[in-house]
């Protein structure tokens, strides 16, 4: 990957500035975290006065926090075990910290610091990670003077203005420091170069954090990037709403609506049936759908040898100082999880394709429970001591089975009860009729072909095991096309599934199914002639 512009100060005030002026700025950066600045002081006003309730007044702003991004689930938790465990060092440790006095921020953060114990009570690791949930109480004090703080994103933003970076071994009240004195130097020239915006530390905070989001988007500097700030939406392109894809899957939309309430009910279904029914790109599509962003949909799939450590959290080798050894790396379920703990207006989804073809108790793990009890905490199975995880609210998951794949076995009752399941089947809505409808909107001369498949269906007499109508769902489908799929992708699914029984086999022959010979004659429909009854008996026996 190349390696980004270095900006100078100037160019990095300037670029965003049509984002500024274009009212989303305030609506998507600042308003957010002017109530939760409320919440701190409402706290720190309890805490001043020794009330009884200030620790759930601390809490309670440190869940409003989290639920805007200022801090993380699992940074808060050290911190209330602390405030549990020892009420009342915790106690002095705040008032300390929220004084009304004019002891500079860094001191306070130094003093606050100190009095923190040491793991296992507060097993919080990282300068970043520990002043991040800081910054977040200094709000208290005055949020234009004092804004949150993210390392990471700090980071970035020195990075590409290539100002210096603070000194490796900057404790929490240094790297504060540090990160506002850039803010200030921000609002400076910002200033010189006749620009309004930001004027004071919380404006110029809330540019550093939009700015990733903003590259994420648009990439380098350009006119049209510059120009596209200035559109209505800053979104991906338009996702169908739930009307228009019923429209799009050619699906019931009160089919789509029903899913939608399952899902917020339960936070995950499992949709199941025959193989061609559907049921990945429908998880896909209704996914984007719910979610309003491709951006927040992920798609795994499970297979025999995918383990707890892919999906959820694992050891991973790596160089360390040029020697083997080994990084504990997050899966996909808490890479989703993090991302909608952070976003937590929005829906986030994981779409599990062939779910049952994991060995699901394994690749779960302790997740079983955590999926059916989303308020409570667990510590995780590589987690250090102390640290939990709780699945956020606004993570979903769909899965899909293949009701044909023996392995469905393998999909214990603990499972079924976490999920609810949709049933995905050619004799059954939305997709009983599926592949006549399309056909007559997109290519009503094959028609026929629509028929070839129910013919089979009723000759398979299985129906978990049925030819779902997505084989034949093509552009450009004609007589040969469809020849070709049939016999080159249906009929050996249909082989395997009568292993053994040539005769019954032959019934599935592309023509014989139509109703004419190669040489254009008829035939008699399936069943009504001794021979065909008596393969329909051999295959009924087996």
């Amino acid at each position: 990957m190349a390696e980004k512009e270095i900006m100078t100060l100037d160019e990095y005030v300037e670029w965003p500035q049509e984002y500024i002026n274009s009212g989303r700025f305030d609506n998507d950066e600042i308003d957010y975290k002017l109530p939760v600045a409320e919440n701190f002081a409402k706290a720190r006003e309890a805490v001043r006065n020794g009330a009884n309730d200030w620790r759930e007044r601390v809490t309670w702003a440190y869940q409003q926090s989290r639920s805007r991004n200022i801090v993380t689930f699992r940074d808060t938790h050290p911190l209330r075990m602390w405030m549990n465990s020892e009420p009342d060092e915790a106690l002095e440790a705040m008032q300390a910290l929220w004084a009304e006095d004019d002891t500079p921020i860094p001191e306070r953060i130094r003093v606050f610091n100190s009095r923190i114990p040491d793991p296992p009570t507060f097993p919080v690791k990282g300068v970043g990670t520990r002043l991040r949930l800081f910054a977040a109480l200094t709000m208290a004090l005055d949020p234009l003077k004092y804004p949150p703080f993210m390392i990471t994103i700090f980071k970035n933003a020195y990075e590409r203005t290539g100002y210096p970076m603070p000194p490796k071994e900057a404790d929490e009240a240094t790297l504060y420091k540090y990160a506002l004195e850039f803010l200030d130097n921000l609002v400076e020239r910002a200033k010189v170069q006749g620009f309004d915006r930001p004027c004071n530390r919380l404006e110029a905070q809330s540019l550093v954090w939009s700015y990733q989001w903003l590259e994420e988007r648009f990439g380098e500097r350009s006119q049209n990037q510059e120009a596209a700030l200035t559109t209505p939406t800053l979104s991906a392109p338009t996702i169908p709403s739930l009307q228009d894809l019923a429209k799009e899957l050619r699906f019931p939309v009160e089919f789509l609506e029903r899913v939608e309430k399952l899902l917020e009910d339960k936070r995950q279904v499992i949709f199941q049936g025959p193989p061609g029914t559907g049921k990945t790109y429908t998880a896909k599509k209704l996914a984007a759908c719910l979610a309003g962003s491709d951006e927040r949909v992920r798609l795994v799939q499970f297979h025999p040898s995918y383990a707890y450590e892919d999906f959820v959290q694992g050891y991973r080798p790596r160089l360390i100082d040029r020697q083997p050894g080994f990084e504990l790396k997050d899966g996909p379920l808490l890479d989703m999880a993090k991302m909608a703990e952070q976003d937590p207006e929005q829906k986030h989804f994981l779409v599990i394709d062939e779910i049952n073809r994991g060995n699901l108790a394994k690749v779960f793990g302790e997740m079983y429970f955590l999926l059916e009890y989303r308020d409570e905490e667990m510590r995780l199975q590589y987690s250090e001591p102390g640290e939990t995880f709780a699945m956020p609210p606004n993570l979903y998951i769909i899965g899909t089975m293949n009701t044909a794949d023996r392995s469905i076995a393998l999909v214990d009752l603990a499972l079924r009860r976490r999920f609810y399941f949709v049933v995905f089947h050619p004799d059954k809505d939305p997709v009983e009729g599926l592949l006549h409808r399309w056909l007559g909107e997109n290519n009503p001369d094959m028609a026929w072909a629509a028929d070839i498949v129910d013919r089979a269906n009723e000759l398979l007499a299985d129906r978990e095991a049925a030819i779902g109508p997505s084989y034949l769902m093509k552009e450009g489908l004609d007589e040969e096309k469809a020849r070709m799929i049939w016999e080159h992708n249906v009929l050996p699914y249909v082989e395997e599934h009568l292993y053994g029984q040539t005769d019954g086999l032959a019934q599935f022959d592309f023509d014989r199914l139509r109703g004419r010979s190669d040489s254009g004659g008829e035939l008699d429909e399936p069943g009504e002639n001794g021979a065909d009854e008596e393969s329909a008996a051999g295959s009924d026996d087996a």
